[in-house]
């Protein structure tokens, strides 16, 4: 008889270190790569800007401002939860596709249907009792993102269409629609500008300091039951199987097509939402132009967060903290706020990077996350429909 050698196992501490390091090592070292190219960006500006002062050090400077934005006192704290929750529910929408095996590119587009039935339903209700009026203008902005995530699912399941492809074409649909609306039939009578009236009641209560809307707790909730239906549910198991291998989950009695029209719709539902609590909770109108960056946002959130719903919440923290203190770093150093979209960028250059990290760091026992490529490229088991 031969004897099997063994390596010791790590005490229980140092195994949950090892397993922590091996999930939070790439995105770490993405951030801090970011954060030494956006270095870089900050010195080489000095260099073309004419009658700029060279200071190596402005990079320090430009950072500490955008910390101090961020978290500086109380209310910037509030600040950056405020701008961080519909990051989360973005980030949540992007990820949930992402277990499917769905690559949710079209959470822009339900961000903004989203925020376009809140509003609806908002100035409807904007004299009703606010326990009235308030969710049933969150669900109309879930019910509407739903709606348009709904789209992309159904031509998924039914003739293969790539979610990729079409939902980037509701993207623009959306903001053709919104304009058409807010131009139209919501538009408020007597001004020269086009632009919908106030919520009124339908809007998001003030919870803590000046900005601190209820949308954050919201955001919260949303995570623990994302959580839950992934982890412990039949429905979330459905998910993650048809995502690992849609042909072995067929073969299990499952059914993909209903998953991928369940889940997209899901997915965007939450986008839908997130444009909802930006609608009650800090504007309370619309204009034609409306949009923000969420809905893009929320894909370098979920890839940095690796679509766990606690890891979309730290990634979802990091971009709301570069967006809450971006003025006061343009205010303090002179730096465009536009940095902020170079390191989130980055960030997500980085990250789609990971294998050459991982050769570059010699990182081993590192997980490299989602294969993008297979789930941008993969139809289920290469055919045109899902049975």
């Amino acid at each position: 008889m031969s004897e099997t050698a063994s390596s010791p196992r790590l005490p229980a501490p140092g195994r949950a270190a090892q397993r922590l390091w091996s999930i939070i090592a790439l995105p770490l070292i993405s951030i801090l790569l970011a954060l030494v190219v956006g270095a870089f960006v900050i010195v080489a500006s000095q260099l073309v800007l004419p009658g700029a002062q060279f200071n190596l050090l402005l990079p320090l400077t430009a950072y500490s401002a955008l910390m101090e934005g961020a978290f500086g006192n109380f209310n910037a704290i509030v600040g950056t939860l405020a701008s961080t929750a519909p990051l989360v529910l973005g980030g949540l929408s992007v990820g949930l596709a992402f277990r499917a095996g769905l690559f949710n590119i079209g959470a822009q587009g339900q961000f903004l249907l989203g925020a376009l039935g809140a509003v609806a339903a908002g100035v409807a209700l904007a004299g009703a009792p606010s326990v009235v009026a308030i969710p049933l203008a969150l669900v109309a902005g879930f019910l509407a993102g739903a709606a348009w995530g709904f789209i992309p699912g159904l031509l998924k399941a039914v003739s293969g269409a790539h979610e990729v492809v079409v939902t980037i074409m509701l993207n623009y649909i959306a903001k053709a629609v919104i304009a058409a609306v807010v131009g139209g039939p919501l538009r408020q009578q007597g001004r020269s500008e086009a632009i919908t009236p106030d919520v009124g009641n339908a809007a998001l209560p003030i919870i803590v300091g000046s900005t601190g809307h209820a949308g954050i707790l919201l955001a919260i909730i949303a995570v623990i039951f994302v959580g839950w239906l992934l982890f412990r549910t039949t429905l979330g198991f459905e998910i993650r199987t048809v995502g690992a291998n849609p042909d072995a989950a067929r073969y299990a009695g499952m059914r993909p097509r209903v998953v991928t029209i369940v889940t997209m719709s899901l997915a965007g539902g939450l986008a839908g939402l997130a444009g909802a609590i930006v609608i009650l909770g800090v504007t309370h109108l619309m204009t034609p132009s409306f949009g923000t960056t969420v809905g893009f946002d929320s894909i370098a959130v979920a890839l940095l967060g690796r679509t766990n719903p606690l890891g979309i919440v730290a990634a979802a923290l990091l971009f709301g903290s570069l967006r809450s203190g971006a003025t006061l770093m343009e205010i303090k150093a002179g730096i465009p706020v536009e940095l902020v979209d170079v390191l989130q960028a980055t960030i997500l250059l980085f990250l789609v990077a990971a294998p050459v990290l991982q050769r570059l760091f010699r990182l081993r026992g590192v997980k490299s996350g989602l294969d993008t490529t297979a789930t941008l490229t993969r139809t289920y088991g290469g055919e045109a429909s899902v049975q």
